[in-house]
């Protein structure tokens, strides 16, 4: 998957995890969860356009390293939201199972930049 495909897919997340918060009961834990899913979920969209224009290896591990952050946070709230029952295990699994694919690709993605700069130095 190249870069511009996990732009769009880090988008297209952010959309969904949107739309799933905004279906979340108006009670007090459920605008909190709300507001926190929106939240890191549009941070993973917007963080991994940081990571697109990062200048170094150096910066693109540190702001993977944010976006890594933010999806494993999402996983964290819908997880909260549906062990709460504001949201149906069905209408949540898909997008539970979508953060931790990102979270792999991600990870694996900051593996390999690191991996990198390591032999780099080592050379």
């Amino acid at each position: 998957m190249d870069r511009l495909e996990l732009k769009q897919r880090t988008q297209t997340f952010a959309h969904r995890c949107v739309k799933l918060a905004n279906s979340l009961s108006e009670t007090k834990l459920g605008r909190h969860i709300q507001g926190q899913l929106i939240r890191c979920s549009t941070s993973v969209a917007v963080n991994y356009r940081a990571v697109l224009l990062a200048h170094s290896d150096a910066a693109f591990a540190a702001k993977l390293s944010i976006v890594i952050e933010e999806v494993d946070e999402c996983d964290f709230w819908m997880e909260f939201a549906v062990d709460e029952q504001l949201v149906s295990r069905d209408k949540a699994e898909l997008l539970l199972q979508e953060a931790k694919e990102l979270t792999a690709i991600f990870i694996s993605s900051r593996k390999t930049v690191q991996l990198k700069t390591r032999s780099s130095h080592h050379q």
